[in-house]
């Protein structure tokens, strides 16, 4: 019990890592401020596609007919499709960390579960949802200190107010963690089923925001680091099997 508090806390602990990494500003390097955080958007893309192709939809697919996996990953990218728009629509800021946390809800049910059957497996999949949630706090905490005021006063205090609240929300690892891990069992349809939604959000949120941000001219170590990310995914798959 304590190993999978342990990793679902790490889990979530990337989302104000990121944020933190996004909250340095002015370092003096121009390498830095743009190819460096460019190639962590990057690392974080290859490490949510391989989460989906080693993971999510081979094991959630083994535990559903096999007539519905396409579906329900449908359905996945398409909820996610549907919030995006209501987001969008509203016009208020946000979006990037509420599409993350309806991404990392999920995925960590899905984590505690698969801690009863095979802890490897379950470590893995930590380390995964961890590299994905660290692009996503990075872009999340951008998005949200961009929509602050912009007097000198809200400037130095808005920072640390959003650090507090995005530490926070490393708390649902272990919240959701023990719930998958105490309510599902592995190899149940339920179970399959939100690792087949969770991976359509996933590659939904992966081609419309994360893809086109890690993008960047005469810069070459990005599209790398989406090759990396996805190779750390591969080395912790053929470590499990």
């Amino acid at each position: 019990m304590f190993g999978l508090i342990f990793w679902t806390l790490l889990a979530g602990a990337a989302i104000p890592v990121g944020a933190l990494l996004a909250s340095i500003e002015h370092v003096g390097s121009r390498w830095f401020e743009t190819e460096l955080r460019h190639t962590i958007i990057a690392l974080g893309g290859g490490a949510l596609l391989s989460a989906v192709a080693l993971v999510l939809v081979p094991d959630g697919s083994s535990s559903v007919p096999a007539w519905s996996a396409p579906l329900i990953l449908i359905a996945g990218g398409l909820a996610f499709m549907g919030l995006d728009i209501w987001i969008s629509r509203r016009e208020g800021a946000g979006s990037q960390l509420v599409a993350m946390l309806a991404d990392f809800v999920p995925e960590a049910v899905a984590l505690g579960a698969t801690f009863v059957v095979d802890r490897r497996a379950g470590i893995f999949l930590a380390i995964l949802i961890a590299l994905q949630n660290l692009p996503e706090g990075f872009n999340a905490f951008l998005e949200l200190r961009s929509a602050e005021g912009k007097t000198r006063k809200q400037s130095h205090r808005a920072p640390r107010t959003l650090l507090l609240m995005f530490a926070g929300t490393a708390l649902l690892g272990p919240i959701c963690g023990l719930l998958g891990h105490l309510l599902l069992e592995p190899g149940s349809p339920v179970l399959g089923l939100l690792m087949l939604f969770a991976a359509g959000g996933i590659l939904y949120l992966t081609f419309q925001d994360i893809a086109p941000q890690a993008r960047l001219e005469r810069a070459f170590a990005p599209p790398m680091g989406a090759v990396l990310g996805f190779a750390l995914g591969l080395i912790g798959h053929l470590w499990v099997t």
